[in-house]
């Protein structure tokens, strides 16, 4: 729909890639004043400091950047404050805002959040969801108060989360969507027609940071779990186990359900993958990585690394 309001003055605060593309169909729609984003980090092998995704979409418009460490100073207020913006707009930007800034734009800051609250509220909304099987996800445009991820709901939009999702398939969904859903809800808000909506806490869960530790698996769970883990935990931080002294990644799995074996032994390996007995049932391992090399099928793994049948995979740290 042709939005016949007046641009808003917006200033967008985001870091990684997933709040790219809501800061690409803002600037489509509205007038971005500037653009906080975390500071430079180290990154790549070389540890060189390295610009966010969203500041290097920044930089691609001219747009000013800012990068606090924090945004709890009077001097970092007063210069947010005198951009005039009239909404603050939030996607994954990775600091905590204070009252005083979450009080300065005249219709507060709005943060697109990767789940339909209230359900996973925190840090890793998109695996967790599909750690504990949910059958779909969404985005929420959230009010921002001073809680984590307790303000009022102004905009919900579901998305299935199909079987075979990982946390990276998922989240490029989710990114489009909540693109779309920020220019919807500040359509919505210049026609004063979005209708804030309680949380109910009750109903709240919460989404963890991700551990590395998390993802070394262990056999004895079911196959079923062991399945949405290696989904979950792609691209980060990457299911993982010992065969046979050498740690692999596992990359893509498919469950074997009427599979049975000791948890942990190897029950066929060929071109297909590699089957190893859970807890219950079985997984196939499709896609894996030794040490130094990359992800590959697992027929071209099996070229390098041998396995066979009655081995054992077993938990080590990476």
């Amino acid at each position: 729909m042709f939005n016949t309001f007046p641009k808003l003055k917006i200033i967008f605060a985001g870091t990684p890639q997933f709040a790219v593309s809501a800061l690409a169909a803002l600037l489509r729609e509205h007038q971005i004043v500037a653009v906080l984003t975390q500071p430079d980090r180290p990154a790549g092998r070389g540890m060189q400091l390295a610009a966010s995704p969203v500041k290097q979409l920044a930089l691609q418009h001219g747009l000013p950047v800012l990068q606090p460490a924090t945004l709890k100073t009077e001097e970092v207020q007063r210069q947010i404050a005198g951009l005039g913006a009239e909404v603050m707009v939030v996607a994954a930007y990775g600091l905590i805002l204070p009252k005083a800034v979450l009080q300065l734009p005249r219709y507060g800051c709005l943060n697109i959040h990767a789940s339909l609250l209230p359900r996973w509220r925190g840090a890793a909304p998109i695996p967790r969801a599909i750690l504990a099987g949910d059958r779909e996800t969404g985005i929420t445009i959230m009010q921002m108060d001073e809680g984590l991820d307790t303000g009022d709901m102004l905009l919900r939009h579901a998305c299935p989360i199909a079987p075979e999702d990982t946390a990276q398939a998922l989240h490029d969904k989710l990114a489009e969507i909540g693109a779309q859903s920020i220019v919807e809800a500040l359509r919505l808000l210049q026609e004063q027609r979005l209708t804030p909506v309680r949380q109910d806490d009750d109903a709240a869960c919460y989404a963890a940071k991700l551990f590395k530790s998390e993802a070394q698996i262990d056999w004895r769970q079911d196959a079923q779990q062991i399945e949405r883990a290696v989904r979950a935990y792609n691209p980060f931080p990457v299911c993982h186990a010992s065969l046979n002294g050498v740690i692999i990644k596992i990359w893509r799995a498919i469950l074997c359900v009427d599979t049975h074996g000791e948890p942990g032994n190897v029950l066929a390996a060929d071109k297909h993958g590699i089957t190893v007995a859970c807890g219950k049932d079985a997984v196939c391992l499709e896609v894996l990585q030794r040490p130094g090399g990359k992800a590959q099928p697992a027929a071209q793994f099996l070229q390098a690394i041998h396995v066979e049948v009655g081995d054992n995979l077993s938990v080590c740290q990476p």
